[in-house]
């Protein structure tokens, strides 16, 4: 048994490193959340202010404190620029505690695979850790892209969970269909 706990892990993939955010972050999280590209099919989590990004940061770290997991920065390794976040957090759909899966990235990193690959290792990440809690991840039935990332971490669709979310109807998948 390790004396490291899951907050200390580091997740690394054929080309890819994802780490716990730290405040250095807070400038990516802006930019990236701040383009309307990025948040197109979630314009709710569209940034406007730096002050914003912040209090994102902080919410993603009071969550890492509270749960031992969260969103992780991801970057090519031995390279420093951020080229998004992945990650899990807990929230509630139709009643049930699940995990949901996120992914963002910058567009300067769309069409190379890296949202798939990040996701990919969460969703192994959430199956080794916290396996009594089913995975899912939200996608807009237009954000075919997101689609794709979602089967390629090995969720499928699970339609009899969709419903509205907080930008609109929402299209489920699931790596564990819940009960």
């Amino acid at each position: 048994m390790s004396d490291r706990s899951p907050a200390d892990e580091e997740l690394r993939t054929a080309r890819l490193s994802l780490r716990r955010p730290t405040e250095a972050d807070i400038d990516a999280i802006f930019a990236i959340h701040s383009d309307p590209g990025t948040c197109l099919h979630n314009p709710s989590d569209a940034l406007a202010r730096p002050e914003e990004a912040e209090e994102l940061y902080q919410r993603w770290n009071n969550q890492w404190h509270s749960c031992g997991y969260g969103y992780w920065v991801v970057r090519r390794h031995n390279s420093a620029p951020q080229l998004g976040f992945c990650g899990i957090k807990p929230m509630e759909l139709n009643g049930m505690k699940v995990l949901n899966l996120f992914y963002r990235f910058a567009t300067s990193a769309w069409g190379h695979g890296f949202a798939g690959e990040a996701a990919t290792a969460v969703t192994g990440w959430a199956s080794r850790n916290i396996p009594d809690l089913p995975l899912i991840a939200r996608v807009r039935p237009a954000n075919t892209a997101s689609q794709r990332v979602a089967v390629r971490a090995g969720l499928t669709r699970a339609e009899h969970l969709d419903g509205t979310g907080y930008d609109g109807f929402e299209w489920i998948y699931t790596a564990k269909p819940p009960n």
